[in-house]
């Protein structure tokens, strides 16, 4: 006699074979830091933009060249762990994006010929700035945090319309920029943290002959007790 699985079961089956086809992802939390921040314009100082007197053109294009400049530095320093896709996910996107990616670096370039000076000039200001752009993204103590969320920014990226890629870096800059401070675990706590040394007290008065004197220690053990 053929038995058949119930439709619970059955879904239950189809939902594990979807689960383990899946591609494995980088774990490196129980609990992930909360990285979220609301959209920006480029205009906040804790972007570093450094853009003063641009126009929000100008600023929309910075982003965009921001945003290239983190998945670069990903793809560069984040491949450790290879399920991230850091390096497909910025190759993807620069091809999926050239179009704006060429006018975005046309845009700001243009910034810098309008406030420093036309031809090797403006364009020598544009190089400083570009290196300094890069250098804003590279961590090593944050790492983890960084790379887990350029793996998103990047996914994102590949499947934003074309012409939109402003809008994902409006979207996600602040998040980038916030992955940059060192967290750690959420879910665990590490005892560590809170805790000071009281130490004794270390002067003339308290010591004989290298022997802690008993006045002393009690007032240490007071001290220590009450956290002091």
């Amino acid at each position: 006699m053929k038995k058949f699985l119930s439709l619970p079961l059955m879904a239950a089956a189809v939902a594990a074979m979807a689960l383990s086809s899946a591609p494995a992802r980088a774990q490196f939390y129980f609990a992930e830091p909360d990285l979220s921040s609301p959209p920006v314009t480029g205009a906040e100082p804790q972007l570093a933009m450094n853009l003063p007197g641009a126009t929000p053109d100008e600023l929309r294009a910075a982003l965009v060249w921001h945003l290239r400049a983190a998945l670069n530095v990903a793809a560069l320093q984040c491949d450790f762990a290879p399920s991230l896709l850091t390096v497909s996910n910025y190759n993807a996107s620069i091809a999926h994006h050239d179009d704006e990616l060429a006018k975005s670096l046309a845009t700001v370039t243009g910034y810098f010929h309008r406030t420093v000076g036309k031809g090797r000039t403006g364009d020598r200001a544009f190089d400083v700035y570009n290196t300094k752009t890069y250098s804003l993204y590279s961590t090593v103590h944050a790492q983890r945090d960084f790379c887990n969320e350029m793996s998103k920014v990047g996914r994102e990226a590949i499947f934003a319309p074309r012409g939109s890629l402003h809008v994902v870096a409006q979207n996600r800059m602040g998040e980038i920029r916030k992955s940059l401070v060192p967290t750690g675990e959420q879910y665990f706590t590490n005892p560590a943290y809170g805790f000071t040394a009281t130490l004794p007290d270390f002067g003339k008065k308290c010591w004989k002959k290298d022997n802690f004197q008993a006045n002393c220690a009690k007032a240490w053990e007071q001290r220590a007790s009450s956290g002091g």
